[in-house]
């Protein structure tokens, strides 16, 4: 690399835009050192029950804040805007938004990921399946996804039927949609000023529009949906310049990284073999195992996805993924809806006094259970409750819930794979609780490691863009590994617990009768 860099050197800049806040980063180029950072809080509307939606030009106005303000901080710092070398988009996945292609403006609120109004367009969609299977399945084997309210082309044809403009706008050949990383760098290389309508394979494979095999949009898929061509991003690699930004502080630093939040996870935390898998705990929580060049159809609910592709010259790798839908949600509840804890950072405390003498088993399914179930017929239930039982048990219990939910993906992606995980790496805010990385050690018998390293996602969003300016993609980062969690409990007591699980499970399907 040329001298001439400031007192940092080079630096790698991360746009990492989430469900609740987005944030810019600015790392020290090939290395997880971060050197400034600002964080935003993103609004979410709640127009009805079950729908989700964002407002793209705040999504936009947020990403400039943070890319403002960090730059800023560079400034004060000594260091230098012009030291920034790439940088890197990763974002909430599946999140849909339409705009108009000549002025740029949104012709409808983004609808975010976990919004569940298409259930309509589901049942509609699946009553054109041949032969009146209804099979969920159907287009599985050409996008690697199961027919869910969740993908963008479900969001996107509910727009088309539903909202006029969009429709309209569609017919004129007028209408863009998008990803949020399509969104924030077709506005950052210049919008209606030659703006670049790109996206990348991690998330083109979440839209059921891409065909898993071959990267590219599906003939047959984009006829399914009955979506035009004419609106959808240029499919590009995870790691090369698709352009450069065109204004701001940032002004002609090439754009030149991109990837789903959880696979840029995956990155981050340097799963880039083969067999390794990492569990990044948020809202819900999010298992993602890669499995290289080897694109694994799961018997089991769980999905077949692009986890990356470095570079257009080299072939994609692909990763099997499983999620739990109520992870620190289960806590949220506790503190909200029941008013059984104060402070969701306490739980550690009080679940440390929860007494060994009451085996209380929660499956938290507030609106049903995803993978390895996907059943949406069941309901939350709280089993094994005795005269002995107190609050402290059914927080721990809430805890446990999120370890044994873990334990069943990992059970069904060994049984997928054939290759057992020998270690399982641990991300995302749940971590900084050490009863619950305890616990999951001990219900899944190996290793459990935390990062060293919060911020995995924008790392891997950083790493991808670095490689593709500096043509190095064999540079791992030399990581600061945390703390590592090795399993305390017999093979019996934990086959014993799973079982409890498993008969909890039982009795928590069928609640929801249509």
């Amino acid at each position: 690399m040329s001298s001439g860099f400031g007192k940092f050197g080079p630096l790698v800049g991360a746009i990492d835009e989430g469900t609740s806040s987005a944030r810019f980063i600015i790392f020290k180029a090939n290395s997880c050192e971060v050197v400034a950072l600002y964080q935003k809080e993103l609004e979410q509307y709640f127009p009805q029950e079950g729908w989700v939606e964002q407002d793209p030009n705040a999504i936009l106005e947020v990403v400039t804040i943070c890319i403002t303000k960090a730059v800023e901080q560079l400034i004060s710092l000594g260091g230098k805007p012009q030291d920034i070398i790439a940088v890197g988009v990763t974002n909430q996945r599946e999140t849909t938004i339409v705009w108009d292609k000549y002025t740029g403006r949104p012709l409808h609120n983004a609808i975010v990921w976990l919004d569940m109004r298409t259930s309509s367009t589901i049942e509609k969609l699946l009553d054109t399946v041949p032969n009146k299977t209804r099979n969920k399945n159907y287009l599985k084997p050409l996008c690697g996804l199961p027919l869910s309210p969740y993908f963008s082309a479900v969001k996107l044809r509910w727009l088309s039927d539903n909202v006029d403009v969009v429709k309209q706008a569609m017919k004129k050949g007028t209408c863009y949609f998008g990803t949020v990383d399509s969104w924030i760098i077709w506005n950052l290389t210049g919008g209606p000023n030659g703006g670049k309508h790109v996206t990348d394979v991690s998330n083109a494979s979440r839209t059921m529009l891409m065909n898993i095999e071959n990267l590219k949009w599906d003939p047959l898929l984009i006829k399914f949906f009955e979506v035009p061509k004419s609106v959808l991003p240029e499919i590009k690699s995870s790691s090369e310049i698709y352009g450069c930004v065109a204004d701001g502080p940032l002004k002609g630093v090439p754009i030149s990284g991109c990837l789903g939040d959880q696979q840029a996870a995956l990155v981050g935390q340097m799963c880039l073999q083969k067999g390794q898998a990492k569990a990044t705990y948020g809202t819900g929580c999010f298992v993602l195992y890669n499995t290289g060049d080897i694109r694994v159809n799961s018997s089991r609910g769980l999905l077949t996805t692009v986890a990356y592709q470095l570079g257009s010259h080299n072939p994609p790798c692909y990763a099997l993924e499983g999620s739990v839908a109520v992870a620190g949600a289960a806590l949220g509840w506790l503190k909200d809806n029941i008013g059984l804890i104060e402070n969701v950072k306490k739980s550690q405390e009080i679940a440390e006094k929860a007494t060994d003498n009451g085996s209380v088993v929660f499956v938290p399914a507030f609106s049903g259970l995803y993978a390895p179930y996907w059943r949406q017929d069941a309901r939350g239930v709280i089993c094994g409750i005795t005269e002995d039982t107190n609050s402290n048990h059914i927080v721990k219990a809430s805890l446990e819930a999120v370890c044994f939910q873990v334990r069943d993906i990992l059970d069904a992606m060994n049984e997928d794979c054939g290759i057992p995980l020998q270690v399982l790496k641990v991300d995302g805010g749940m971590t900084s609780n050490d009863l619950v990385m305890q616990m999951q050690a001990d219900l899944i018998g190996i290793e459990v490691v935390k990062a060293g390293f919060t911020e995995s996602t924008a790392l891997g969003a950083a790493m991808v863009a670095f490689w593709a300016v500096e043509n190095n993609k064999a540079a791992t980062i030399a990581m600061t590994s945390g703390v590592t969690y090795v399993p305390q409990i017999s093979e019996d007591e934990r086959d014993m617990r799973y079982k409890q699980w498993k008969m909890a499970v039982e009795r928590s399907l069928g609640w929801k009768q249509n």
